[in-house]
Parts: C-alpha cells; structure tokens; sequence
C-alpha cells in the first residue's frame, strides 16, 4: 500500500509537469506490431521499472529492472504481448480491436514518466466484386447496370465508375452512382459498395464499363471490363443485292434486307414485282434464275411499319445471237454466199468472225465461192460479261478438173512416175489406164489431190488419168516412151549441142580476129598524127622573115583543126 501510494503521487506530478502531445504507430491487419517507448529512448540504468497499458485501466505488463516482464490476465493481451529490451510493446496479430491508445509509464529513481501512443490499424481492401449485372440497356431509360463491392478495408475504401477509362460522374438524371460503407461489427472492418444507374444513348454500343477501388494504403484495383447490349428501335432499313456485279439469265440473285435497331427484327416484307413476301427468321430473299423479265425495282420493309423500308434496282443482261444458216451448208464452186448474224442484247456488243483459228474481217461474204473456202465458221458475240457463239459448216462441192498430168524418170531405174494433178469435191477418185506400182494418193487439202503411179514403160504408151466424183468425171492422156528412146534422143540432143558449141568456137575466132585488127589501125593512126604534130615547134626562131613565120604557124594551125 505504501509503495502504491508513493507511486499514485509522483505520477500526478509528472503528469502536471508533462508536456502533453500523441505520438502514433500504424500496424498492418494480422501483423505484429513493434510501440516504441518514449521512441526507444528508455534505458534500463535510468528507471526502476515500465508499466504499459491501454486506455486509462486496461494494464498490459510490468517490467522491473533485473526481473521478467509480468504480464497480466487481459484476454485481449494475455497470449499476444511480449517487450523489448528496449521497453517497447510487441503486439502480435493485430486486429481492429488493438487501434487504441497505448501507454508506456515509466518510473525514474526521481520521476515517473508517461509516453501515450496512439496504434491505428490498417487492412488494404479486396478485389472488386461485380454483382447484380444487368445485360441490356435500352437507349433513353435510366437502367440500373451494376453492384461494385470491396470488402475487409480499413479505412473504407472508394470506388469510382469508369467508361471508356473516362471516370463517370453522376448528374442525377441520366448517371446516378450510390456509395454505401458498412463497417462488421465482429471484425471491424468495412465494406463499401457502389451502385451504377445509366441511360444509354446509341453510342454505348460496344462501350466497356469497369469500376475501379481506391485504398490509401494500396494501389488502385480494375475490376474486369463490362459489356452491355444496347437496345434501340430502328430508324433506317436498307436493301442491298448480296452478290456484286452484272447478272446475266439463269443467275440467281439474292436481296438482303437490314434494320438498325437492335435487336433487329426478326421478319421482313419483300415486295416482287408487285406481290408481298414475308420472310421470317430471316432477312434475305433469293430470285432464281432470272431473265430479262426480272429487271426492275425491288422493296423490303418492316412487317409491323411498311413506310419504313428500301428499294434497289437490279438489271438481268441478256445476249441473243441467230444466223442466217446454221449447220452444214453445201454451195456449188463459183456460187455467191453470205451469211449475216441477228443480234439482240440489252448493250453495246463486239462481234468477231474466224474460220478455225484465222481472224476474219467481217462477216462471211462471197462473191464466187472457191474449195479453199471450205471450213467450219465460228461467231463470237460478246457483252458484258456474257458470251455467245454460233457456228455453221460450209462445203463448196463441184466437179473434178485435172490441172496438170506430168512425168517423170528415175535415173536409177527404168521407171517412170506419172503425176495427176486434180481438183473436186467430194474428193475425186483415181483411175490409170496401165497397171503400175508404188500408186500414191495425197492428202485432199482445199479441193485439191495429187496422184502417183509407177510404171516400166517397154513401148511407147498413151496413159490417161480419169477422176471422178459425184458430179461428174474427167481424163487426161499423156505419151510415154521407153526408157531406151529417152537415152537416143538425149544422145541426138547433145551430139546437136557440141556442133553448135564449135560453130560458136569458130564465130568466135573470126570476131576476135576483126577486133584485133581494127584495134591495130587505130593505134597507128594516133602514131601518125602525134608524130606529124610534134615536127612543128611553134614560137621557136627559124631561118626566114616573121612573115614566113606566120604563113607557117597558120597552116599548121589549119591542119590541126583538120
């Protein structure tokens, strides 16, 4: 009791000498938690012992110099305290029920002391939590889209509302943000909640909404990003051909109809040269096979308000071609011929002519008809990606003509080869007047054939050619010698040959004779006038007057012009 009363004593004078000021300490939820006393500026030498405790009652420990710690029997502290050397508490686990204030006393040989510390407690939130999501929006009505909670904070935590990364800010009318901070008894800690109302406009569509928490004593937390299906009625309808480009009859064309809004209807009206055709489930109709007669204006509407609809206009190309004869036609040699292409299109064609591959210039047209006319024509008429061809077969049949009826000999042998030249259509057939070998057939190209036989002639022969057709036949002859008449006439042909070659020798002889003559008395003449010129040197003096002179320089001037 005595030492009790001492104590009471010098506390009250220390406590009126005391400057007063609460120092603090922050502990995290669940650590251990180092009060220093007096900021660790005790010292064992300079007290009798330390006393903490909590609030004004609340006793903790005492430590005597030289002794353990005392703890006392506070449920709170009992298993959960421990100090220093230094004096200074150890609370381990640290709950929201330890954010108080703490006092270390401290009893001098002279003094007592005492350091108050203020413990405050912190607890960093949890993640944001999304619940009470809407999935759609509908454009002009205020719709509530979501719950963002984060709990077991201490201090409460914030949360704010992003769009697009841009932070919301409620207006009252079309962004209203409710924040709600509810602190659990048991533990202390708080939750805090938020909820989003939003009117949506059409461009939201797409747009990515998230909430985000704020924490003093943490970095900011996203929640994952939420996407919203944005209701609107539709304004626009339009009507659009799905595949691109020119048709042409027997195509298939589909039309697609489409709305705005969202969702989009489920039903459409497909207006066909004047009829209605509803379509459900589905926005697109398909003409099949078209003709020319399908082109026109198309319509689609919505089923429930047809003044709100879209037209396209859609062209079938058509390409007709006829000619004047078609086939195989058959024409006689020399006869006229033409042949012309009527052509109907819904645009401007190109036309080309060919017989087999040859390019023609022009239609066909024949004034007199040859074989190598003959031959299968092909029209091309083209437009627009459309492309029609006609072709027709023109023979040029006649009589057959034997154009020339040759031989030949074969120097190796005493054979002779006879050649027969014809012209015809259909292709003529060949008959010799002799028997013979190696006969020999061509092909018949433009009317035309050549036929070969081989003979050994032992007489002279008279061989005829005859070809014939369905429109007639002809004949031909020719003279055939043997092989030994050919040899005497050659012999009589040059024995003719080398008496010619000597009258020529000797004509040649006299005519050289005459030119070199004539060339001799040609020569001498120039001798002769040179040799008279020179023997008169005008200018140079002679014996007899200047008079004489001159009569003798004018007639040699005289004979000189003779």
């Amino acid at each position: 009791m005595h030492w009790t009363a001492f104590l009471t004593c010098l506390l009250t004078v220390s406590l009126m000498n005391q400057v007063s000021g609460l120092e603090t300490v922050t502990g995290k939820y669940g650590d251990t938690v180092e009060i220093p006393c007096n900021n660790g500026r005790v010292t064992e030498e300079a007290v009798t012992f330390v006393k903490w405790k909590y609030n004004n009652d609340g006793n903790i420990l005492v430590k005597q110099t030289g002794q353990n710690a005392t703890i006392s029997n506070d449920v709170n502290y009992k298993n959960r305290v421990g100090i220093k050397k230094d004096f200074s508490l150890i609370i381990r686990q640290v709950t929201m029920a330890d954010q108080k204030t703490f006092t270390c006393m401290v009893v001098g040989k002279e003094d007592i002391f005492e350091y108050p510390i203020q413990l405050v407690i912190y607890k960093v939130p949890s993640q944001p939590q999304i619940t009470n999501q809407t999935t759609t929006m509908a454009v002009g009505k205020l719709t509530k889209l979501a719950q963002c909670r984060t709990e077991g904070a201490n201090p409460a935590a914030n949360i704010t509302w992003f769009k697009n990364k841009t932070p919301l800010m409620a207006d009252g009318a079309a962004i209203k943000i409710t924040a709600a901070v509810v602190v659990d008894k048991e533990t202390g800690l708080s939750a805090t909640t938020s909820d989003l109302e939003y009117t949506a406009v059409k461009g939201d569509i797409d747009a990515s909404f998230t909430c985000q928490v704020q924490h003093i004593r943490s970095a900011n937390m996203d929640s994952s990003p939420l996407i919203f299906t944005v209701n609107y009625p539709t304004e626009k309808v339009s009507l659009q051909v799905v595949s691109q480009g020119s048709f042409k009859e027997g195509d298939n064309v589909t039309l697609k109809c489409t709305a705005d809004g969202n969702p989009p209807p489920s039903s459409y009206i497909f207006y066909v040269k004047g009829e209605k055709k509803k379509v459900e489930n589905s926005n697109t109709y398909t003409l099949t096979n078209v003709t020319r007669a399908n082109t026109g204006e198309y319509k689609c509407s919505l089923v429930d308000n047809e003044d709100m609809g879209d037209s396209v206009s859609i062209k079938v190309e058509y390409l007709d071609v006829a000619l004047s004869t078609a086939g195989q036609i058959s024409k006689r040699l020399g006869e006229s011929f033409e042949v012309t292409a009527d052509i109907e299109a819904s645009g401007k064609t190109q036309t080309s002519w060919r017989k087999g591959s040859i390019m023609l210039n022009g239609q066909p047209k024949f004034d007199k008809l040859k074989y190598s006319d003959s031959g299968v024509y092909v029209c091309d008429v083209s437009m627009a990606g459309l492309k029609k061809t006609k072709t027709f077969e023109l023979i040029v049949q006649g009589s057959p003509v034997i154009k020339n009826l040759n031989k030949k000999r074969d120097d190796a042998s005493k054979n002779k080869v006879l050649i027969c030249e014809a012209e015809g259509f259909p292709k003529p057939t060949v008959q010799w007047s002799v028997n013979g070998t190696n006969v020999f057939e061509g092909d018949h190209v433009d009317g035309k054939v050549e036929y070969r036989i081989t003979i050994v002639p032992r007489d002279n022969l008279t061989v005829s050619c005859t070809v014939s057709n369905a429109f007639g036949s002809v004949n031909k002859s020719i003279n055939v010698s043997p092989l030994e008449e050919d040899q005497k006439f050659d012999k009589r042909a040059d024995q003719k040959d080398d008496n010619s070659d000597q009258t020529v020798l000797a004509v040649g002889i006299v005519f050289g004779l005459i030119l070199a003559v004539i060339v001799i008395g040609v020569a001498y003449w120039l001798y002769t006038k040179k040799f008279r010129q020179g023997s008169w040197k005008t200018g140079e003096k002679e014996d007899g007057s200047a008079e004489e002179s001159k009569k003798l320089e004018e007639s040699h001037s005289q004979k000189a012009d003779v």
